[in-house]
């Protein structure tokens, strides 16, 4: 981004707060202004937190009559919908709404007087003002003293509460449950089917959420099949299948076209300005008498620019208030051998240089389906030993991406094929078992830790004797029952969970950063760049606490001693290099091998990076700001922010040239929240300088060749 672009966009932000009659605290900087609050107004109820307001008329039927982002003074929404829609035994309704609005590119307020209540929908009844609900517990073992992380996010809720006056649908009550969070633009919203009727019912399908949102763009033609979405972020904790949130959310997530959107430009009226939040494929699950059916959880962020580092930021911002756990940032050792000598070395070495966690990788022999009670027996020990030594420990477990026998596998058509090639259905017989094998493990043995390969990716099931569900139809809802109930357990017992997949709202800690593993097989040189890289790029929407990286001291995927760090003393310069380019972003890397040092001058380099990273965790563990992407030819660096911390920033430098480099940088430190003067703290040096008008200053950057610089701001 260049210094005239940046200077643009922070002083457009300001003006646009100061124009809609906004606090001009900037939400991304100081969020404590922006409390969620609920008002109701004759037939009119009001959600607003200052950033975001959602407005219901109660009467003819509930209803969503305006959605607004008060950061811009825009309408979010042109038209009023269904505040649901549920199938039930085959059959359609809609939950709430209005009908008879005559034109769907905007939504005047004196029509809303004149529409009326569809007769077939669901009516609204009554309403209840809440508190935010917890969807699970959190134990916080990482997070004790952090004050900060607060569970559930806190906010203010609303649940509306509909019923048919159908006579087969009696004793059927709709509950559509909203949320707003406190400092964030930020709804969370899901439905309920309480069952107070004398017979089961099935719910076949449902949306949950329904906008006609103002779409995007006006595009005549429809042959650009690319049309941007509207400028709002939509996800849900029914994600899966993928390391990035948007494919993650595919199953979930949609953008359509609006039917009743007769007015729009697109000739063939099919401009994706319709957000719906329902499943692909199910649930078709029977819900007996006096049982109640709750649907996975929306959230809807509209951003307030379309800055590219600042959507990411909201985005950022919106996973601490409702993933709080995904700030959990220990350091990890992945323990390349798991017999009791190599693990008690591991421990040991691992305790003296201040790593907090280990474990048992893959390969290493560990098998956390070993039931056996002289095995957790053993396995006990392994953890009493490490958090004598101040340690956690865990291990891993491959669940898809394997093949378990004919009847217990996913079973599909013979032109289909599950999306890891094969994989066992975890509404299988063997899938019960082994996950009472896993409950039983972390409760025998005080593991701390999971990683769990190869997660449930949504595979549907064809199978009719699979205990564990029907058929395909409510396959993929059974299984992912399965998953996110234990991912949940695991959160509240405090189990760390390395996920390679979005599981991130139904408790997972971390996923892949994103890296290609065959390119730990490089000449050292070149994997110092693609790290640099793979951290750049991978946190644009997540923290840097939400992905891990990798360092294998041993040999991986192959490179011979080119691309292998072991021996650890000779390879001494590259190791501190990949452990600084991680920690300096406040990523933690897998360190997979036998050991962390192997001399006495290891041991003091690696202590003393893990020393300087946890001086300085407070603003390493905050936002990466992205300046410049590493290419091998020049300096690249990034700014990690804390506007909350006592540092406020941290510029980190590295130039990967053979020659020295002394250059004057621009550093733009709006994000820090610091205002005009600073203290700069850089090798051997402090000085103070004054902000410019656009909070940014020049510094002059020394960087050796091959070597990083970081410079401290408060």
């Amino acid at each position: 981004m260049s210094k005239y672009l940046f200077r643009f966009l922070i002083m457009f932000t300001l003006f646009s707060q100061l124009l809609h009659g906004q606090n001009k605290t900037d939400w991304l900087i100081d969020d404590t202004p922006y409390e969620a609050k609920i008002s109701r107004e004759g037939n009119e109820i009001i959600m607003s937190n200052g950033l975001i307001s959602r407005t219901f008329i109660l009467q003819p039927n509930a209803a969503t009559i305006a959605f607004d982002n008060l950061m811009t003074g825009e309408s979010i929404i042109r038209g009023v919908k269904p505040e649901a829609e549920i199938q039930i035994d085959g059959v359609n309704y809609a939950v709430g709404g209005l009908i008879g609005q005559p034109n769907y590119a905007f939504l005047r307020r004196e029509w809303i007087k004149s529409m009326n209540r569809d007769s077939t929908a669901f009516q609204f009844r009554s309403y209840r003002i809440g508190e935010t609900e917890k969807p699970f517990d959190w134990k916080q073992v990482r997070h004790k003293s952090n004050s900060s992380m607060q569970w559930p996010a806190p906010g203010i809720s609303l649940e509306l509460e509909f019923s048919s006056g159908q006579a087969d649908l009696s004793g059927i009550v709709v509950v559509v449950h909203y949320e707003m969070y406190d400092g964030v633009p930020l709804m969370g919203k899901w439905i309920s089917l309480i069952n107070g009727g004398d017979r089961a019912v099935v719910i076949n399908d449902f949306s949950s959420e329904i906008l006609a949102v103002v779409e995007f763009s006006a595009s005549v033609d429809t042959r650009n099949t690319n049309v941007p979405v509207p400028n709002i972020h939509a996800e849900t904790d029914y994600a899966f299948g993928s390391m990035v949130g948007e494919d993650a959310n595919s199953k979930a997530v949609h953008w359509e076209a609006d039917p009743d959107y007769l007015t729009q430009v697109n000739y063939q009226r099919n401009n994706p300005c319709l957000l719906r939040i329902s499943p692909e494929m199910g649930p078709e699950v029977s819900v007996s008498p006096a049982d109640t059916f709750r649907s996975f959880r929306a959230f809807i962020l509209p951003f307030d620019s379309y800055d590219r580092e600042r959507q990411g930021l909201a985005r950022r911002r919106m996973y601490r208030k409702i993933a709080p756990w995904t700030t959990e940032n220990p350091l990890m050792m992945h323990v390349r051998y798991a017999d009791w000598e190599s693990v008690k070395s591991a421990i040991d070495q691992a305790a003296e240089v201040g790593f907090e966690m280990l474990i048992l990788t893959f390969g290493s022999g560990f098998n956390i389906e070993e039931d056996d009670p002289e095995y957790l027996k053993k396995m006990r020990e392994y953890s009493d030993y490490a958090k004598a030594k101040g340690l956690e420990i865990g291990g891993y477990s491959l669940l898809a991406s394997r093949t378990i026998d004919k009847a217990n596998d996913i079973q599909l058509p013979d032109s289909l094929s599950p999306i890891f090639g094969h994989s066992p259905c975890l509404g299988s017989k063997w899938a019960g078992d082994y996950f009472e094998k896993l409950y039983n493990f972390f409760e025998q043995t005080g593991f701390t830790l999971l990683e769990h390969d190869g997660s449930y990716p949504g595979d549907l099931c064809f199978a009719t004797d699979h205990p564990g569900h029907r058929g395909y139809l409510d396959s993929r809802w059974r299984q992912y029952e399965v998953i996110s109930r234990f991912y949940r357990w695991c959160r509240s017992q405090g189990i760390y969970l390395n996920i390679p997949d979005y599981y991130y709202l139904t408790g997972g800690n971390k996923c892949g950063m994103g890296y290609r593993e065959t390119n730990w097989s490089l000449p050292r040189d070149q994997q110092v760049i693609h790290t640099r890289q793979n951290i750049y790029d991978g946190t644009w929407t997540k923290l840097v606490t939400m992905g891990w990286m990798f360092v294998p001291l041993t040999e991986y995927h192959g490179g011979g001693s080119a691309a292998t760090i072991e021996p650890l003393h000779d390879h001494l310069d590259h190791y501190e290099l990949m452990m600084k380019s991680n920690l300096s972003a406040g990523v933690q890397a897998c360190y997979r091998g036998p050991r962390l040092y192997d001399s006495a001058e290891t041991k003091e380099m690696v202590k003393n990076s893990v020393s300087w990273y946890k001086k300085h965790r407070e603003v390493l563990e905050g936002d990466l700001i992205h300046l410049r992407r590493a290419d091998g030819r020049d300096l690249d660096y990034w700014l990690m922010v804390n506007p909350a911390g006592e540092e406020k920033a941290a510029l980190v430098v590295f130039n990967p040239t053979g020659e020295d480099i002394s250059r004057t940088l621009k550093v733009p430190l709006y994000y820090s929240g610091l205002t005009q003067d600073i203290q700069i703290f850089s090798p051997g040096k402090v000085e103070s300088q004054n902000l410019e008008r656009d909070y940014s200053i020049d510094l002059e950057v020394s960087v050796p060749a091959g070597k990083w610089n970081t410079y401290f701001f408060e």
